[in-house]
């Protein structure tokens, strides 16, 4: 007689579904779970809602040990050439050159990430090489004042910790380092425990870390949404074409891919306001929004070509 194994009810499963597609399944949708709590709506100055994701604290560290490696690299680099420059010229002037360096370790330490942030891609070497940036959390550009605050913060967060575990000397010193290394700790643990990921600088900055799209310009989608004579019915002037940039033109395909008419009707009523267009009779918002689309992409693409390159309506070169 031969006995047959019947499956217990805990190990049953549908029919035409492996364990190992079911178990795939499960792992994708807790990863599409994960990724959709770092996706955030922003609200733009224009009226556009977009959707950006935000960098995961893994992404943020990562970029910050690629800046930190960068840092010491050209520190260490500029103390061999002061050596290797002062060698020969006696005591002094060596004693000179250790005290320029030191000036120059200040420097990089406190601004490196100031002079990339402020600039106009707001990401240092180690955000730029993961694909990150930094952006304002009202919509609006990111402001000197806030890559200030936002940097300014980082000595707090960063630079006290190993200040208080360099402190030693009697029992009360090693307690006080202590306590000072627990409560420096809050800070550096601070992008872990909340759902912004985001550093104490970046709370009193306003500003997210996020990942950043894409430079290049998007497909053309006029050819197939465009009113038949609205070539003839829209000349834009080039002071009127070009009066946003790159960033603007992604709000505004977003706009015309997927808003609803009083979205669009808003945006249209804004760019009017903002380029001096007077409503024509029987003119419609979404034909308008089109034209301009159209009209704003041409320019920027003309600008690319001679290799100029305006980002956003805030770009004045």
């Amino acid at each position: 007689m031969t006995n047959t194994a019947t499956p217990s009810p805990n190990k049953r499963q549908r029919p035409g579904v492996s364990i190992e597609a079911a178990t795939q399944r499960r792992a994708r949708m807790a990863e599409e779970m994960r990724q959709s709590k770092l996706i955030r709506r922003l609200v733009t100055p224009e009226g556009a809602a977009i959707r950006l994701k935000l960098a995961t604290a893994a992404e943020r560290a990562g970029a910050f040990l690629i800046d930190i490696a960068i840092q010491w690299a050209i520190v260490i680099a500029t103390l061999f050439g002061l050596s290797f420059l002062m060698a020969g010229l006696g005591e002094g002037s060596s004693n000179i050159a250790f005290a320029f360096w030191l000036v120059f370790f200040f420097f990089v330490r406190n601004f490196y990430y100031i002079f990339f942030e402020i600039g106009q891609r707001a990401a240092t070497p180690g955000k730029r090489a993961l694909g990150l940036r930094v952006a304002a959390r009202n919509g609006g550009r990111l402001t000197a004042n806030s890559v200030l605050a936002r940097n300014f913060i980082r000595e707090i967060e960063i630079g006290l910790p190993f200040q208080f575990a360099l402190m030693g000397g009697d029992e009360a010193s090693g307690w006080m380092a202590l306590f000072g290394l627990l409560w420096s700790g809050v800070f550096l643990l601070f992008p872990i425990f909340n759902k912004d990921k985001m550093r104490v600088g970046d709370l009193i900055a306003g500003t997210w870390v996020i990942r950043s799209p894409k430079t290049k310009l998007m497909h053309d989608i006029t050819s197939a949404n465009s009113v038949p004579d609205s070539g003839s019915r829209f000349n834009f002037t080039t002071a009127q074409a070009e009066a946003y940039g790159i960033h603007e033109l992604h709000v505004l395909e977003d706009v015309l891919r997927q808003s609803t008419v009083e979205v669009k009707r808003q945006v249209a009523a804004r760019i009017r306001t903002k380029i001096g267009w007077a409503q024509q009779p029987g003119e419609t918002d979404l034909a308008f929004l089109e034209a301009y689309y159209g009209s704003l992409r041409r320019r920027l693409e003309q600008r690319m070509l001679l290799g100029e390159r305006k980002a956003d309506k805030f770009d004045v070169r």
